[in-house]
């Protein structure tokens, strides 16, 4: 039998195994407790990047001077040291995100669809896979913005000049 006959009678009669079923991240996430402690651990990271990390700078800065006067050291400060101590914590959460993909053994993907991801031609393909940071880090921003609407609208007022 010649080569190639031999490669297409193998080929047509190769069956694909059927797509192993993984589990979903929810079901991942109770039953592996690693894996719950470093989504906690990722919430915590985010929080601690939205909220520590600037009013931590800010409240530095403001304790680095003795005069009530306005001087630039303070204001440079901020403005240096809190992208930067951002950036730092977010390549923490991104190794955090890679340890949770090596100790779940899956890969970087999540199959959520993101409202924003869709085209307007209805295309199923976002061009870019979603990770479980990315789900934590978007329900942190989304948490903390109620948040603050929470305080600003019910608590706010009582703290603003002439509102007492």
């Amino acid at each position: 039998m010649s080569t190639d006959l031999h490669r297409r009678l193998t080929r047509s009669s190769t069956v694909d195994a059927p797509e192993e079923k993984r589990p979903s991240t929810l079901r991942t996430v109770l039953t592996r407790p690693v894996a719950l402690f470093l989504v906690l651990l990722m919430a915590l990271g985010s929080v601690f990047l939205w909220i520590v990390v600037p009013i931590g700078w800010l409240w530095i800065a403001s304790h680095s001077t003795k005069t009530s006067a306005p001087t630039l050291g303070p204001y440079l400060l901020v403005i240096v040291a809190v992208p930067i101590t951002m950036f730092i914590v977010g390549k923490l959460l991104f190794r955090t995100n890679n340890l949770y993909e090596r100790v779940t053994g899956r890969d970087r993907h999540v199959r959520v669809q993101l409202p924003w991801h869709k085209s307007l031609r209805d295309s199923a393909d976002s061009g870019r896979p979603t990770t479980v940071l990315d789900v934590v880090m978007i329900s942190s921003v989304g948490i903390a913005l109620v948040v603050f609407a929470i305080w600003f609208f019910l608590f706010a007022h009582a703290s603003m000049p002439g509102m007492g």
